[in-house]
């Protein structure tokens, strides 16, 4: 973990993160672009993600725009109000009229947007996922943010250790068709198998719909419901922050502790109050610049997502093409662990 935090100091992340959360020009909602290429004949390139109002969505709507100015693009950022399918199904349909040259989407089902996604592709578009995949008949590639079985992992064994390997633990997760969600709790339960873990026991797994109200009303009911619960793993930045928001108001940080997946700005007062003692994420404006760099390569022509293919992508360097079960993937780095010691370095960062 310190030789991925100096390498990440090493390309001067917290310099490029600043500047990237001040130059979003539009709404995660609205257009920054028209969609059309104009007449300096520049390529437009949009991002779909979950739903608005996600600060981690509009961190990854940063890192994309950064990629695709870089690239002498144009952007289009869009997102439903709601975390479904169809509301990015509507929205993927508009962005086929305006001709868009190239989809990134972080899916909300990753079955479901198949049919319109595929049509994306069968108009020249190209389609490519990043965060939460789509199945690999949805898109050329997906953009993974960190290996999913060092997250699942990494997660149980942190956890584990705040409770001293004995105890009830939930999960609060986003929604129950993410598809990155699901594959991380595959292999925290995985990792639960191992024998270290037998007293540790996994009580049951709920859906806060990444919605800070319905992830709040989720962790209240997991007390209720669990009275002698010892752990939250939220692996999602809504229900991690909306977890610490209820545990730090009915005073059980010492008592209840939470990990999992969150902003460092959004956690930075549960670290140092000790209801979290630590949580993990990686840079959410790299995965958004990442997978911008990715789609700037399928559009010109660089790579066509097959298997061992590689690219410049930009700050980041070059990235190579590997497998996804039966699709491709760019794998980005590996989940940072936050905590006292260093939460005060970034929570003003991201």
């Amino acid at each position: 973990m310190k030789k991925f935090l100096s390498k990440m100091a090493t390309i001067g992340l917290a310099a490029t993160m600043l500047a990237a959360c001040g130059s979003q020009e539009a709404a995660p909602d609205q257009n920054a672009a028209s969609g059309d290429s104009g007449g300096d004949g520049a390529k437009t390139y949009a991002m779909v993600f979950k739903n608005t109002g996600n600060p981690y969505g509009e961190k990854m709507m940063d890192g994309f725009e950064e990629a695709i100015k870089e690239a002498g693009g144009e952007v289009i950022l869009r997102a439903p109000d709601q975390p479904t399918a169809e509301g990015q199904i509507q929205i993927v349909e508009q962005l086929i009229t305006q001709k868009v040259d190239s989809i990134l989407i972080t899916g909300n089902d990753i079955d479901a947007l198949q049919p319109v996604l595929k049509k994306a592709m069968d108009a020249g578009i190209k389609v490519l996922s990043a965060d939460a995949a789509v199945n690999p008949q949805s898109r050329l590639v997906h953009v993974n943010q960190a290996d999913p079985e060092l997250i699942g992992r990494t997660q149980i064994q942190a956890v584990s250790e705040m409770i001293n390997g004995e105890g009830q633990i939930a999960v609060l997760s986003a929604t129950s068709q993410a598809s990155n969600q699901n594959l991380w709790i595959e292999w925290m339960k995985k990792e639960l198998e191992k024998p270290e873990y037998d007293k540790v026991e996994l009580v049951k797994v709920a859906y806060g719909d990444d919605l800070r109200d319905k992830s709040t009303s989720e962790t209240e009911a997991l007390l209720l419901q669990y009275p002698d619960l010892k752990a939250i793993v939220s692996p999602t930045t809504v229900g991690i922050a909306a977890a610490g928001k209820v545990l730090t108001d009915k005073g059980l940080e010492g008592k209840i502790a939470l990990t999992g997946l969150g902003l460092p700005s959004e956690m930075a007062t549960y670290i140092e109050n000790g209801v979290s003692p630590a949580m993990f994420l990686w840079n959410p404006i790299d995965v958004g610049y990442g997978a911008g760099m990715t789609a700037v390569a399928l559009v010109e022509g660089e790579i066509t997502g097959k298997l061992g293919e590689k690219f410049e992508a930009g700050r980041l360097g070059e990235k190579e093409i590997v497998e996804d079960g039966e699709g491709t993937q760019v794998m980005l780095g590996e989940p940072f662990r936050f905590d006292k010691e260093n939460i005060a370095e970034w929570k003003e960062v991201y």
